[in-house]
């Protein structure tokens, strides 16, 4: 398994669980400077990014790119792939391909987390599923284009009623034609709605893509009540090697929280076992 750490360059979510915010030339500085292996990156757009200037950023400094982000879509731009208006669902799945696009130059899946949206109003659940159903039959093989997944993050119930924990992705990906799609599993979200986090794991196995390595309190790793031990040990079993990438809180401070992150990862994947 390997480290990440988060960077935003979208303002509107400074407060929320992205680590580094002063910019890409610094999220990679500070990055590197602490011994992480990779940066997520949460844009703005695929337009207002510069996928030459992350690769070469990444090449000094000795930094993969773990995952982009896509939720700008729904934070700048309010756009879900279910909303009942078919011409905003069609603008919503361009804004995620643009950036599986950009992910894709970089070696790197993109992520469909918050632009999932909701069942709410006249959307029934079973409508909302079927479009997010048919918003991955497309994405996926683009992503699959480049040589990379497209991850799917279920999330909380208070950010979406849709899939929720394991289980319910499992039924959403499961069916669909395309088998690029894998699951971001957020250890956060994964606190709150699940019964066993290591056994939500085991169940999910190979379709694990991607792991957001963060506390009970959104906080980093070790600032929370999470028993990570039995968690690394369930994706180990899995065979997951990818990465453990810190979507926390920047609490008390940006360097605070990545500091605390990189050192909680050193005590449970020892390099000797990456």
């Amino acid at each position: 398994m390997k480290s990440a750490i988060t960077v935003t360059l979208v303002p509107e979510t400074r407060g929320g669980p992205f680590v580094f915010s002063a910019g890409l030339a610094d999220g990679f500085t500070r990055a590197a400077a602490l011994g992480f292996d990779a940066v997520e990156i949460f844009p703005p757009s695929a337009a207002e990014t510069d996928a030459g200037e992350i690769a070469a950023l990444g090449a000094t400094h000795g930094l993969r790119v773990a995952a982009v982000g896509t939720g700008a879509g729904w934070v700048r731009h309010k756009l879900r792939l279910t909303d009942p208006d078919p011409g905003i669902r069609r603008r919503a799945i361009k804004f995620v391909a643009d950036l599986v696009d950009l992910a894709g130059k970089l070696g790197a899946p993109a992520i469909i987390g918050s632009m999932q949206g909701r069942a709410e109003g006249v959307v029934t659940r079973e409508q909302a599923l079927g479009w997010l159903a048919e918003a991955l039959e497309e994405l996926g093989p683009r992503a699959q284009a480049h040589g990379v997944p497209l991850l799917y993050e279920f999330l909380n119930r208070y950010e979406t009623n849709l899939c929720t924990n394991v289980a319910e992705a499992l039924a959403l990906i499961g069916p669909l034609r395309t088998t690029n799609v894998q699951l971001l599993c957020d250890l956060f979200h994964m606190n709150i709605e699940e019964v066993d986090v290591p056994g939500a794991l085991r169940l999910a196995g190979p379709r694990v893509g991607h792991v957001h390595f963060a506390d009970s309190n959104r906080r980093a790793a070790g600032l929370g009540h999470t028993n990570f031990v039995p968690i690394v040990a369930a994706l180990r079993e899995t065979g997951y090697a990818g990465h453990l990438s810190a979507e926390v809180l920047a609490q008390p401070d940006a360097q605070t929280a990545a500091s605390q992150t990189i050192a909680a990862f050193r005590r449970l994947v020892p390099r000797r076992s990456t």
